[in-house]
């Protein structure tokens, strides 16, 4: 470790590091060190963060970088051994923020930060092969040219800065397959073309992208042309005759006006009668332009465009896109409450003080058109107790919104992970009625509904919690159904980091078993109070289940239990949980139980044998 911060060293990086082989943390950052980074640099063997920020470096990105064998290689990257450096030390990167506070140098991230020196030249297309790197920060240089697509490469990262450069060319889409990437932004260059929507990109401000006159899209309310490369009209000759230009100009009305005609028509015969509903009172399966940009369409009761789907948990019979519109404040971020797969979720109150959650869709189409279809067909068969209910959805063009029941709770990672005092508020009685009602409306999906529903993106933010904190399983963006007895084969990468199964790591195929691990993972956050994953813990702590698995091989399973639960008479119900847990997310998909037998088994909890449950 050499961590030589704003310590104001002049001159060159000093050529004697070359013989530390065994560095893995350098931190020359805020001094006033200049001329190029030396290409020995590149091959220290352990090597995996670098901060060499707000210097005078000069000269290209140095291509030594891009072959680091610790962020290169899976195997480099298990052989790296951090264990020896538990300090009780604590380094702030120049980025980061009060909360971005690393405590200990095993819990430093896999970065490079090149923030604010005097680099030029081009990003080049090898960095994509540090496909183990979680942050890149070049922000505050000179670099020039396009962003390099192979930066899609790195599917690990989680925060990339190209902010304050020359940058030009358009944001590859490519980039929205970093499905970790958290924080990003390119301000403050000369980009151009579309921002790509879906994935990650749905989630970032629009000061990730200021400062680029050049894009468009509607997070920086410019709009994209429909075909920027379009050519324009010739002209008319001169010669043309006068008549013929007013036989044209006729000849287009009158065309115009039969199409106009004919939509007409055709919009009169899509009118359907809502069942169970007034006769009076009809939907469109269409959307006016008028409606869409926020202009108050004609009151008419023809203008409700909201499908709605009858049944007894439906809390509005009658509803159009204006209200919709109106009740979200046109989709105001303010409403934002949450982030599910490929859209955001909006709460939207009515004039009556009705309140739903109205998810808007958006992302690449042929995926958000999949996602759609999947999540109103899913949830407008499965009708269960804990199961979001789908209330209804409209649809226009590439315009998508689902309509859900309002949880007033919101989510259960947010009162284990965000609220505060939120986890001292949830005692283990209601703990386990979450987790036994999760369970339920698992089951149901699994085994009940035909056909059978594997969600593939069961976690705890899906999981949410009414006024009596009684859980409803969500968000069914990840949903396929499949037939009995098939598994489902898919191209797409699915789940949440912490919460994918083993086995989706070796063949994209989605499995019922898979929901049952991401399952026992939501009971080891009920259980512990921690989050799946979590980079500010010590390496041995950051990953939950490897790290309940192995004190629990240790026999010291006590220790896993949230300190706000221990000593209050349910230590032995929370052991039998724990057992019920650990089987879940046994690695062996084949050896975990069914969500069945797990419904059957929490439902005991307190009253069997704890031995009946305990993995052999």
């Amino acid at each position: 470790i050499l961590a030589l911060r704003g310590c104001n060293f002049t001159g060159q990086v000093p050529k004697w590091l070359a013989k530390l082989n065994n560095l893995e943390v350098l931190d020359l950052s805020q001094n006033r060190t200049s001329g190029l980074i030396p290409s020995w640099l590149g091959s220290l063997p352990n090597i995996f963060y670098i901060d060499l920020s707000a210097n005078l470096i000069s000269g290209d990105f140095p291509k030594e970088l891009t072959s680091l064998w610790a962020l290169a290689t899976q195997k480099s990257n298990n052989q790296v051994d951090r264990s020896h450096l538990e300090l009780p030390v604590f380094v702030m990167p120049n980025n980061a923020t009060s909360q971005q506070l690393y405590n200990q140098f095993s819990s430093l991230p896999l970065a490079i930060y090149l923030r604010n020196n005097n680099f030029s030249g081009h990003i080049p297309e090898a960095v994509g092969q540090l496909r183990f790197l979680h942050v890149l920060d070049l922000s505050q240089n000179d670099f020039s040219g396009s962003i390099p697509e192979q930066l899609s490469n790195l599917t690990n990262l989680e925060k990339l800065d190209l902010s304050g450069n020359r940058l030009s060319g358009q944001i590859p889409e490519s980039l929205r397959g970093l499905y970790f990437l958290s924080s990003f932004s390119v301000a403050y260059n000369n980009l151009q073309g579309p921002i790509p929507s879906g994935g990650q990109f749905d989630t970032f401000t629009s000061s990730s992208f200021e400062g680029n006159p050049g894009l468009c899209g509607s997070i920086v309310q410019r709009i994209c042309p429909n075909a920027p490369g379009a050519a324009h009209s010739p002209t008319l000759p001169k010669r043309l005759n006068t008549k013929l230009i007013i036989g044209l100009v006729l000849g287009i009305c009158s065309g115009t006006g039969l199409v106009i005609t004919v939509l007409a028509l055709w919009i009169l015969s899509k009118r359907r009668i809502i069942p169970g509903g007034d006769t009076d009172k009809v939907e469109l399966d269409t959307l006016s332009c008028n409606s869409y940009s926020g202009v108050h369409p004609q009151t008419d009761k023809d203008a409700s465009l909201v499908m709605l789907f009858p049944n007894k948990t439906s809390e509005v019979k009658d509803l159009t896109i204006f209200e919709l519109l109106k009740a979200t404040d046109n989709f105001n971020q303010e409403n934002i409450i949450g982030c599910g797969g490929f859209g955001l979720v909006y709460k939207a109150i009515l004039a009556d003080g009705t309140k739903l959650a109205v998810k808007k869709l958006s992302g690449d189409f042929g995926l958000m058109e999949r996602e759609f279809k999947a999540e109103v067909e899913a949830l407008s068969t499965a009708q269960h107790e804990n199961l979001v209910s789908l209330q209804g959805y409209c649809v226009h063009e590439g315009f998508r919104l689902l309509i859900y029941s309002y949880m007033e709770n919101g989510s259960l990672d947010y009162w284990l992970h965000e609220k505060e005092n939120g986890p001292s508020q949830l005692d283990w009685q209601t703990r386990l009625k979450i987790a036994r009602g999760a369970s339920n409306g698992l089951a149901y999906m699994h085994q009940i509904c035909e056909p059978h529903i594997v969600h593939r993106d069961i976690k705890s933010s899906n999981i949410l919690l009414d006024d009596k904190f009684e859980a409803h399983v969500a968000d069914f963006g990840l949903s396929r159904l499949i037939l009995p007895y098939h598994t489902h084969v898919t191209t797409e990468l699915v789940g949440t980091l912490g919460y994918i199964p083993p086995e989706y790591g070796q063949a994209w195929v989605a499995t019922l078993r898979g929901d049952v691990y991401s399952f026992g993972v939501v009971m080891l956050e009920l259980l512990t109070g921690k989050r799946p994953v979590d980079m500010s813990r010590p390496k041995t702590s950051r990953e939950l289940v490897s790290w309940v698995q192995r004190l629990r091989s240790e026999g010291k399973q006590d220790e896993v239990f949230d300190p706000l639960l221990k000593g209050k008479g349910s230590d032995e119900e929370m052991l039998q949980v724990l057992d019920v847990a650990c089987l879940c997310i046994n690695q062996n998909p084949f050896k975990r139980p069914t969500i069945q037998e797990v419904v059957e088994w929490l439902k005991g909890v307190g009253t069997i044998n704890r031995n009946q449950n305990k993995d052999s």
